[in-house]
């Protein structure tokens, strides 16, 4: 290899690299506790990014199909008022969307606590008949618990001394979790600000970060990026029109099985199933046991037979409905939406649900593209039909060709 200008240079940036990543492994601790910093930094940018990436999908939705009509005459004060108004119109249908389960759920939730605390007594007078029963049975007598005596000075002495040996670290724990809660509800605020400015912005945003690209990056690695970014904004957007839809779906079935076996709260527990249904795979089971303690309170045989639905319905909407709902939207094979909620389940919980499966569809996309760019400079031509096939294929365009 010759010592010229361009190989000296590639020669110093992986020397650099190298001790960079051997800094790196040797003081693993204090990387991650910077990432962790940087990362809580920006977490509000964080939050305000997927905010906006998701509240994108319906604010397309009425920008370029609710009212197309009025695009095509190309008003001026219209051009102007489009975007505030149909953002407006996003964040109202979600809004609405909360305060419709909420209305729903809290008046359910209330009527069954105040039920659950009216008949207390009769549930412990209910409790004390079981252990009656129980030691009876085991004992082989019916001697019941009348008996026992509980030395209650004792038990609150026990009380005292727990409270007074770890009542500074209970207030230290109550403290970080107050602070805690307080720090997401600000960033998540402060984020929604960010996703709206964002909203607002994008295409300006969009022009300034093609710019800089093209600044900074030899213009095949540009146009290469900027490719990968607009198959991986395809294949999240489908992801998140495929999870909407498999939610409705999910809670469509879930409120037309409580009617035929005619359950209490079909209303409430199918909406309630219907926003928890976001969370791939996993994510309606969150719903069931706010669903099963309502039943539970007015009926426990019936709160039985809902989780026994439940778990039928889980398992059509887990094997069935999702790999090929969600699956066909980001052109991804069932067994491999399977695997990758699995895995990135597995590894990062519910965020990793969400992320795994639109990201294995752009690895799987990506992978295609070069093994048939492989075959055809090797002269093999073995072709592939599936349903997956037109979106991983869509042509591409970089910013220089808009």
């Amino acid at each position: 290899m010759e010592l010229n200008k361009s190989n000296v240079k590639k020669i110093i940036g992986i020397v650099i690299i190298a001790i960079l990543a051997f800094l790196g492994i040797q003081n693993f601790t204090s990387v991650l506790k910077g990432a962790a910093f940087v990362l809580k930094l920006f977490s509000p940018l964080l939050i305000g990014f997927c905010l906006a990436f998701i509240m994108n999908v319906p604010l397309k939705l009425f920008e370029e199909k609710v009212f197309s009509f009025l695009n095509k005459r190309n008003f001026k004060t219209w051009n102007k008022l489009r975007r505030p108004l149909c953002l407006i119109l996003t964040f109202g249908v979600f809004i609405g969307a909360i305060c419709v389960l909420l209305f729903l759920l809290i008046p359910e939730l209330q009527r069954t606590v105040a039920m659950f605390i009216e008949n207390l007594p009769a549930y412990l007078d209910n409790l004390q008949s079981f252990a009656d029963d129980v030691v009876a049975f085991f004992t082989g007598s019916s001697q019941s618990l009348d008996g026992v005596h509980i030395d209650w000075d004792r038990l609150n002495q026990s009380v005292m001394n727990f409270l007074n040996r770890y009542s500074s670290s209970m207030l230290d724990t109550t403290f970080q979790i107050t602070t805690s809660i307080f720090s997401g509800v600000f960033n998540f605020i402060v984020g929604l600000f960010f996703s709206v400015y964002m909203l607002l912005q994008k295409e300006k945003l969009s022009r300034q970060f093609q710019r800089a690209l093209y600044a900074f990056f030899p213009k095949p690695k540009a146009d290469r990026v900027l490719s990968v970014g607009q198959l991986s904004g395809k294949t999240f957007s489908r992801f998140v029109t495929g999870q909407f839809t498999e939610a409705v779906i999910t809670g469509s079935l879930c409120f037309i099985g409580m009617k035929i076996m005619n359950l209490p709260y079909a209303s409430a527990i199918s909406m309630l199933v219907c926003v928890t249904a976001l969370i791939p795979i996993f994510g309606a089971f969150i719903g069931v046991f706010v669903g099963a303690f309502l039943i539970l309170m007015v009926h426990p045989l019936q709160a039985l037979w809902f989780i026994i639905f439940f778990i039928v319905l889980q398992q059509v909407e887990g094997n069935l409905i999702y790999p090929k709902v969600v699956g066909v939207s980001v052109g991804l094979p069932s067994i491999w939406v399977l695997l990758a909620v699995t895995v990135g389940g597995g590894l990062f919980g519910i965020l990793g649900m969400l992320v795994s499966v639109p990201l294995c569809s752009v690895v799987y996309c990506l992978l295609r593209e070069t093994i048939g760019r492989r075959l055809k400079e090797k002269g093999l031509k073995i072709p592939v039909q599936d349903e997956q096939e037109s979106i991983c294929r869509e042509p591409q365009r970089t910013g220089r060709e808009k």
